[in-house]
């Protein structure tokens, strides 16, 4: 992986251009990987995402026993493709104790603490200081309400948890859904072991956010032989005696999360900027990232495995959208529309304030030292584009999307140019994209910034 220094000056750009093959999915690498853990036989896993998050669900599966190794990369069609190979352990664990750091993984530490408190033993779970101060109590609070042991051995409803054995007497779970998709996301994939002898229904209380992620977890499980009976949004059954099959093989897709930053310096600087490793087809919700570029005037054209974005003739429209279903993606939507034509509105984003650091009010702060007035409610962001630009140093917060997000402040513009940036700590692009600026020095036809 690349060796960052403390900060990464960026002069600013006046055109971007190329292709940008996608690092996989986060989002998929981290289910597939439990999901061939718990199944029966060896799954080979084709472009699984190296990243810090990856990384730290590989080490707590080897402290539970499970096999795995990583093939040396192979070339198919001119591309390096990495081969990990898991052999499944059938629904149990072969370790009963252990001390898992999880660091800041959200995709990980969730569905690993569900599958730990259905399978039992005795577990230590914790992560990096912000990640005790991620939500989790919905979660766990589901669990325990049906017979799992778990207790918070900080602040109550945070990691970190000790996870005991629990005594499951239920066939019903409920659980909120307004505040991380990940909750119901963990529910569902440990769900078959617990429905060994009779169905299990989970229902979700309120609003349920982040639907394309839940969609992508049915998707996956379906890819291992199980079937979810779904009522909408508000309950999921998972019938009776169902168990994990491995599918032999399954190639992880490239992150579309991270394929937006790509779309958008191209929407803003020129392009034409394909990304290669998602496209129409892709069971991941943030490729409908690109229709929001749409409404603001970008041109975009998909095939069934890339996307391409162009600048339009104008500037980029302003745009007062619902990104409710998009999270992720939607920051990148807060810094192009720096390049709008006027105020643009990012709307029902509360969840926002639980990701790596609290976003809203992280983008609000770095947005306004570029110069934009920033408006910062309890679920929205509303963003005046400035005059101009001001040069700016940019804090991360240890957080990938926000290093990812205001490098894209350094490109001209049809009615505004970009300025320099000061990155801070450039490293944290490691959690999901590592070379992420080398990518984004490619197609400014730059060697490195």
């Amino acid at each position: 992986m690349t060796d960052y220094p403390h900060y990464l000056d960026l002069q600013p750009v006046s055109h971007v251009e190329g292709v940008v093959r996608l690092p996989g999915s986060k989002s998929i690498s981290n289910r597939i990987l439990l999901l061939a853990a718990l199944a029966e036989g060896e799954t080979k896993i084709v472009d699984l995402l190296a990243s810090d998050d990856t990384a730290v669900m590989l080490a707590a599966l080897r402290s539970l026993g499970v096999e795995w190794q990583e093939e040396a990369p192979s070339a198919v069609h001119g591309n390096a493709q990495t081969i990990h190979r898991v052999q499944g352990v059938a629904g149990s664990f072969p370790n009963r104790t252990a001390d898992l750091f999880m660091g800041n993984a959200g995709t990980a530490i969730r569905p690993l603490t569900a599958a730990l408190a259905v399978i039992g033993g005795d577990f230590k779970i914790h992560g990096v200081p912000r990640m005790h101060e991620r939500p989790i109590g919905d979660l766990v609070d589901a669990l325990n309400a049906v017979g799992a042991n778990i207790e918070y051995t900080g602040n109550k409803g945070f990691p970190p948890l000790h996870i005991h054995t629990g005594a499951f007497t239920t066939n019903k779970l409920s659980v909120r859904g307004n505040v991380s998709s990940q909750f119901l996301t963990a529910l569902l994939m440990v769900s078959p072991l617990m429905a060994r002898d009779k169905a299990i229904t989970i229902t979700v209380e309120g609003e349920l956010i982040s639907k394309p992620y839940i969609e992508i977890t049915l998707n996956l499980m379906r890819r291992f032989g199980v079937t979810v009976e779904q009522d909408g949004w508000e309950s999921f059954t998972i019938p009776a005696g169902q168990v994990y099959q491995s599918p032999g093989n399954i190639h992880v897709e490239g992150d579309a999360s991270s394929a937006s930053y790509f779309m958008a310096a191209g929407a803003i600087a020129g392009g034409p900027v394909r990304v290669e490793g998602v496209g129409r087809d892709s069971i991941q919700g943030d490729v409908r990232f690109a229709h929001a570029l749409e409404k603001m005037g970008a041109q975009i054209t998909m095939g069934d495995n890339w996307i391409e974005s162009r600048a339009p003739s104008g500037p980029l429209k302003a745009i007062d959208m619902d990104f409710n279903h998009i999270p992720d993606a939607a920051m990148t939507i807060a810094v192009a529309a720096l390049y709008a034509d006027g105020p643009s509105t990012l709307r029902n984003i509360a969840s926002w304030r639980v990701k790596e650091t609290d976003r809203l009010s992280a983008m609000a702060t770095e947005l306004r030292k570029l110069g934009a007035e920033v408006e910062e409610g309890a679920d929205y962001l509303k963003v005046t584009p400035p005059p101009s630009m001001q040069p700016a140093e940019i804090d991360t917060y240890d957080d990938h999307r926000m290093a990812m997000c205001f490098s894209l402040a350094s490109l001209d513009g049809a009615i505004r140019r970009g300025t320099e940036v000061r990155i801070n700590d450039p490293k944290c692009v490691a959690k999901t994209f590592p070379e992420y600026f080398a990518a984004f020095a490619a197609i400014a036809r730059r060697e490195s910034f």
